[in-house]
């Protein structure tokens, strides 16, 4: 199984943010932005984050997508 962010990155478009928006305003890292990017896993705590900055779930903004 792989994750995606996809759905974040379309919502932050959306909204017409930057990552350096998202970062500053949900109080995360680069290295949680870079791991993001990658679509490798970030722990619970900076996805909290994100959802409440962007007011959304978890679902809104990360997926499992079969290999």
């Amino acid at each position: 199984m792989v994750i995606s962010y996809d759905k974040l990155w379309k919502l932050l478009i959306d909204r017409k943010m930057n990552k350096t928006d998202l970062k500053d305003q949900a109080g995360i890292t680069y290295n949680i932005i870079a791991r993001l990017g990658k679509e490798q896993p970030v722990n619970l705590e900076s996805l909290y984050k994100i959802c409440k900055c962007l007011q959304c779930n978890i679902g809104d903004i990360m997926e499992f997508k079969l290999d």
